[in-house]
């Protein structure tokens, strides 16, 4: 699964975060990242993670292109996030699966990775307007996050779960 795009870069502290592209090199690498058990629920019925997404990414669910990354710092992969969308869509973008893992919770790397994730779409995807996510009801430090990086509510619930959009252009 590979993606021709460039490999972009944010500073966070001392540490270069980028996103990469999931590929036949990294996704072992990608399949051990985790989150606390507790909250597993926020991000996915299953685990590994990765592997709920990759198996989404291989049999293209919903008819959707998945494009999975993994979340660098430096070159220590610390996260995760997959896009899905609808090709020939300018509205139907989707981030899922987005975490950081345990071991790296609260130095600022899902914060920092959201707002390069968000300039990954618009740089690579020009025709996407809008960018959408889901986010479990209990998830209030989520919530927060796509709050602070302009996210709304649509009032809309998908699988269950409040739906938030992002317009890009």
């Amino acid at each position: 699964m590979s993606h021709n795009i460039a490999e972009p870069t944010l500073q966070t502290g001392d540490e270069e975060l980028s996103l990469r592209p999931v590929t036949q090199e990294n996704w072992q690498e990608a399949l051990r990242l985790a989150v606390h058990p507790d909250q597993q629920r926020f991000v996915s019925e299953y685990a590994p993670i990765v592997a709920v997404a990759l198996a989404k990414a291989y049999l293209r669910l919903g008819g959707a292109t998945w494009l999975p990354y993994a979340i660098y710092a430096g070159p220590t992969m610390v996260g995760f996030v997959a896009l899905a969308y609808e090709p020939g869509s300018s509205d139907q973008y989707w981030i899922f699966h987005f975490f950081i893992d345990q071991r790296y919770q609260g130095r600022g790397y899902g914060k920092t990775a959201l707002r390069h994730f968000i300039e990954l779409v618009k740089t690579e995807h020009q025709q996407c307007h809008m960018l959408q996510l889901v986010v479990h009801p209990e998830n209030h430090q989520a919530q927060n996050l796509y709050f602070a990086a302009g996210f709304r509510l649509t009032g809309a619930e998908r699988w269950g779960e409040p739906v938030y959009q992002l317009a890009l252009r």
